[in-house]
């Protein structure tokens, strides 16, 4: 099975630019199958990383930022592909 994690944060106005370098710069115990980020208005960045494992199984995620560079807690979601079904 395919599962995906997401990890979204937005920064604090004209900080997108560190916390994209900030979140690029992460490294994970163990490799995903794939690792995509993304940016958009608002300064917000998307991770995405897409593992060959169960729904619930124990998979590393990007932590969180520092308070002063983040608006807001990072926003985490869990997604299994539905393709096949």
């Amino acid at each position: 099975m395919t599962v995906a994690l997401m990890w979204e944060a937005r920064a604090v106005a004209g900080r997108g630019a560190e916390l994209l370098s900030w979140a690029r710069a992460q490294t994970l115990p163990q490799e995903p199958l794939r690792r995509e980020t993304f940016r958009a208005p608002q300064d917000r960045v998307l991770v995405i990383t897409w593992w060959d494992a169960p729904y619930d199984a124990e998979l590393p995620e990007l932590p969180e930022p520092a308070a002063d560079l983040v608006t807001r807690a990072v926003h985490r979601w869990r997604f299994e592909s539905a393709d096949g079904d």
